[in-house]
């Protein structure tokens, strides 16, 4: 018989990217702190972000101008208030990133290269060049300079390779209120369920972009955290909006492997296969149009020529630029035999962030007492309709703080909770049909991609809906027989977050942002966002 395993703190914190670690090194200098890592500490979102974080830092910029290039990118389903927040203590959030150490690149000078101005680079979609970035892989700069300080912090416990399985909740346990009390964990090396007691937790869990078949995310973006508040009484709002990153590398092994909006930032072209420029034609902006207009031209180029991929050129910049400014693509791709300086690069689009999410206020506060969702998580109101480049991150950073200050004014009033039930696995036993598992998971993502992608139609959505509810069924039946896994936790999590994202598509009788239905083309007069809220 397993021995019975709970742990205890202040706070726990599930998700280690930027959001996570941010919140939990605020927290520490007052408080004990558990960090909840899926897989090993680094392995999420933040480390493979390649472009930057946006701060008015020039001097020609604004925050003003700022906000309206979100409201504008967000196509009028921004909360003004959230984007005026978030631009106003985005410089902060910066600052204090450098002080943790982080080196964002600077410009070059003949002198003090101390006293040297940050290099900006500019987006689709920003008036200005504002993006702080380091080269080319700016995310794993802040992952591992984040990482250790958290892990030599001695107020903070990093457990890796544990999967949260669900919330603790009071209304669960039908104890009075509506507060979380913790959370049931898997531990995967020792494959056994645990128990966190905590006064506070914070969702930090990243986004769902593994519903669909093509992603750029790692494995881990399995919409756990929205699954987990949905089925804990939280509001989830505007999933329908999923960013399809324009550019992914189109390689046989290069799965995954993004290539920064900054690269047509700097001046790289979209090409048809024959070698003619097709995004002039879509939008006056051209290559620097806003994701969701880049992502469907490119859709629609490959879609009428059949072709499996277009190109993405920057050949005709100096190849010293290019090699000094995008590192780590030059490198990567000629690993696979593709000289950037020299030739095009096949791009496809891929599912790539989470607009929607967990409703939260502008401390991350949830509808759940104690609960806090910050990052791609959650639904703040900040991205609208599609989210402005390099704005991901500094949301991280800028709600991390504020749930932060928020927690730490509560912390002497909350007490730790009473006793919490073990797992209970006595009726389930070990699965013999793991390829149900691996069956269900390829139907999922593929339906997703066919009927639910940048593309959409009534009855593709309907389509989706039917397959997605058989699947729960199945799923469902499995979860209650068998003991958890991996793969079970996430299945599961994915085919609830597949169903909010088709029932807000199916609820928004419109095409605005990254939600394009070709049997409602028109905007409406007064967009609002979708929301739905648990039985």
């Amino acid at each position: 018989m397993k021995q019975v395993v709970e742990h205890q703190s202040d706070v726990l914190v599930i998700g280690s990217g930027a959001a996570g670690l941010t919140l939990a090194l605020h927290l520490a200098e007052k408080s004990k702190v558990i960090l909840l890592s899926k897989g090993p500490l680094s392995e999420g979102s933040t480390y493979y972000a390649q472009g930057g974080i946006a701060s008015v830092f020039d001097e020609g910029d604004t925050i003003e101008s700022h906000v309206s290039d979100t409201l504008v990118a967000g196509a009028d389903l921004c909360d003004e208030e959230v984007v005026t927040y978030t631009a106003k203590n985005a410089r902060g959030a910066m600052e204090w990133l450098i002080r943790c150490g982080v080196a964002f690149d600077k410009e070059e000078t003949d002198g003090d290269a101390s006293n040297a101005p940050y290099h900006l680079t500019r987006e689709g979609g920003h008036s200005h060049r504002r993006i702080l970035h380091a080269a080319d892989a700016t995310g794993k700069e802040v992952q591992v300079t984040l990482e250790e300080q958290a892990k030599q912090h001695p107020n903070i416990t990093v457990l890796e390779r544990y999967n949260a399985v669900d919330l603790i909740t009071s209304r669960k346990l039908n104890r009075p209120g509506n507060r979380v009390l913790g959370a049931y964990v898997w531990n995967r090396n020792q494959e056994q369920v645990e128990t966190i007691k905590a006064r506070f937790v914070a969702l930090a869990t990243g986004g769902c972009s593994k519903v669909y078949q093509y992603t750029s995310n790692p494995d881990i973006a399995s919409g756990d955290g929205i699954a987990m508040a949905w089925r804990s009484g939280c509001r989830i709002a505007n999933m329908e909006f999923n960013q399809f990153h324009p550019t992914c590398l189109y390689h046989a092994d290069a799965r995954n492997f993004l290539l920064t909006e900054a690269l047509r930032g700097e001046g790289a072209y979209l090409r048809r296969p024959d070698g003619s420029r097709f995004m002039p034609e879509f939008d006056e902006r051209a290559e620097l149009a806003p994701r969701d207009i880049v992502a469907r031209a490119i859709d629609f180029e490959m879609k009428r020529l059949g072709a499996d991929c277009v190109y993405l050129d920057i050949t005709h910049k100096p190849a010293d630029f290019v090699i000094k400014h995008f590192p780590t693509i030059y490198k990567r791709c000629l690993s696979l035999g593709i000289d950037i300086t020299k030739n095009p690069i096949p791009v496809v689009p891929a599912a790539h962030y989470t607009c929607g999410g967990v409703m939260t206020d502008l401390h991350g506060q949830t509808d759940l007492n104690g609960l806090y969702a910050i990052g791609e998580v959650a639904y703040t109101g900040l991205h609208g309709a599609n989210r402005l480049a390099s704005n991901s991150l500094l949301e991280c950073l800028v709600f991390a703080r504020a749930a932060a200050e928020d927690i730490e004014s509560q912390l002497k009033k909350i007490p730790f909770p009473g006793d919490l039930p073990a797992w209970d696995e006595s009726k389930v036993s070990n699965s013999d049909e793991e390829v149900v598992i691996a069956h269900n998971w390829h139907e999922l993502r593929l339906f997703m991609w066919d009927y639910v992608g940048i593309v959409r139609s009534d009855k593709r959505l309907e389509r989706a809906l039917r397959r997605c509810q058989l699947l729960q069924g199945e799923i469902q039946e499995y979860y209650s027989n068998f003991h958890v896994s991996n793969n079970l936790l996430e299945l599961r999590n994915l085919v609830q977050v597949a169903e909010l994202i088709i029932r807000c598509a199916m609820e928004r009788k419109e095409s605005r942002g990254l939600h394009y239905n070709i049997d409602h083309p028109q905007r409406l007069a007064n967009p609002t966002p979708t929301i739905l809220i648990p039985d």
